[in-house]
């Protein structure tokens, strides 16, 4: 039996979606049946006190959850959020209700036997309720009290060789996406290199030392399945350099209709004779292909590795050998100054263990932003507000083409002393004898 009514949450069970009320609701019963004879370190019924907050919320139309202070685990300044109620004598079983980050496996690969220990440790130290995953990548377990938390961190650490992920304004926990383990797009080990940036960073990851939050994330080919280049403050994309792969063969199997298109994507539908010049060429952004005769051509300087065509014909078209990544700095979304993509700093890099190179750029840029970042100014904002060209002065990199979305419209052209042949003792001579100083 509810502790609580709730007939503006009973709403959110109506329709044909799964809702989080209803998931709410099981988890309610199933502790107060306990039919596993758990001994609950915190209080029974907070799923029913959960519920119970957030119809209140709804109907005064405002947040019943305050701050209420900083919380943690001892040694570290991230990891844990602290969350309490504004409404504790009706509440009580809310009253704390902290939620906690668990770094998450590269890939977001677990063992049946991993997910069963990570749960009945929730279970037994919290409310049970968890989301897999936030939306920086961590696990989240939502709702546990404030003498639980050093006790969870040592059954983490200990028994499940797993940590706390990140939460304030330090490096939130790195994401990628399978990489080289299940995609035959990956141009980089993804994995691979989110574990190792993982542990290189692992200060700025448990001790708070950034004007913000910061986010790793890192693709393993230009189709972007974890969007590291909207949701990461430095994005990892990889790509090649040379040319795609072409087996003309193959090519003129697609054309013959010998071989679906899109892995046969759509083999539940007819969706007529594949054509390659409306569906493929008139297709590329850059109009860098073309047929002559049943023979593919492709002018590889101006493909953007945009991955249409090798989605479409993955056994016509693979990924060039020459692999690297593009390295994108400054996405963000923020409340007040709007959501920005990351901007190209480094076109192409090589991406092999030990990633040496790519940490001496994150080094710089984080002793840069440590030092001129503003409070709670993203690295994105950072950039907006000195200019792209001070950040690859910073990061020692040479600039690009490549990385100007375009040319300048205005005529203010500035130059430095030593760029400028003779300095600036002869431009005022200059100057002088053309105006008969």
């Amino acid at each position: 039996m509810a502790k609580h009514k709730t007939p503006l949450l009973d709403e959110l069970e109506k329709g044909p979606w799964p809702s989080f009320v209803s998931d709410i609701k099981r988890e309610a019963e199933s502790r107060a049946k306990n039919e596993k004879g758990v001994e609950y370190q915190i209080p029974v019924d907070v799923c029913d006190d959960l519920l119970g907050v957030l119809e209140l919320s709804y109907t005064d139309g405002e947040t019943h959850w305050k701050h209420g202070g900083i919380v943690g685990v001892f040694g570290y300044g991230g990891g844990v959020i602290g969350r309490y109620c504004d409404q504790p004598e009706m509440f009580p079983g809310v009253a704390h209700f902290h939620t906690v980050r668990v770094n998450q496996p590269s890939g977001l690969y677990y063992s049946t036997e991993f997910l069963n220990k990570l749960c009945d440790l929730w279970e037994f130290r919290g409310s049970g309720m968890t989301n897999m995953h936030g939306s920086t990548g961590d696990i989240v377990w939502l709702g546990t009290t404030t003498p639980q938390l050093e006790e969870i961190f040592y059954e983490l650490t200990h028994n499940l060789d797993t940590d706390l992920g990140g939460s304030g304004s330090n490096l939130r926990t790195p994401a990628c996406c399978l990489g080289m383990s299940r995609c035959e797009y990956s141009c980089i080990d993804a994995q691979d290199l989110c574990n190792d940036l993982t542990h290189e960073f692992q200060d700025f990851l448990h001790r708070p030392a950034f004007p913000y939050k910061f986010k790793f994330k890192m693709d393993g080919c230009p189709n972007g399945c974890v969007a590291s280049i909207a949701r990461s403050d430095l994005s990892f994309i990889g790509l090649w350099k040379d040319n795609i792969r072409i087996n003309q063969e193959a090519v003129r199997a697609y054309i013959g209709g010998e071989i679906p298109p899109n892995g046969g994507a759509h083999a539940g539908r007819d969706w007529g004779k594949f054509n390659i010049q409306k569906e493929i060429i008139d297709l590329c952004p850059t109009k860098c292909m073309w047929m002559e005769g049943d023979t593919l051509k492709i002018n590889d300087k101006e493909c953007n590795h945009c991955m249409h065509c090798i989605n479409a014909m993955p056994r016509a078209l693979r990924i060039g050998e020459d692999t690297g990544c593009a390295l994108l700095l400054g996405a963000k979304a923020p409340i007040l100054d709007g959501a920005q993509m990351g901007t190209l700093v480094v076109p192409f890099i090589k991406c092999e263990s030990p990633y040496t190179e790519i940490k001496d750029l994150i080094e710089k840029l984080f002793e840069f932003w440590m030092e001129e970042g503003k409070n709670r100014e993203r690295v994105g904002e950072t950039m907006k507000r000195i200019g792209l060209y001070k950040i690859l002065q910073v990061l020692e990199v040479e600039v690009d083409a490549r990385v100007v979305q375009e040319p300048r419209t205005n005529p203010y052209i500035f130059w430095k002393e030593e760029e400028v042949t003779g300095g600036w003792d002869r431009k005022i001579e200059d100057y002088r004898s053309r105006h008969k100083m």
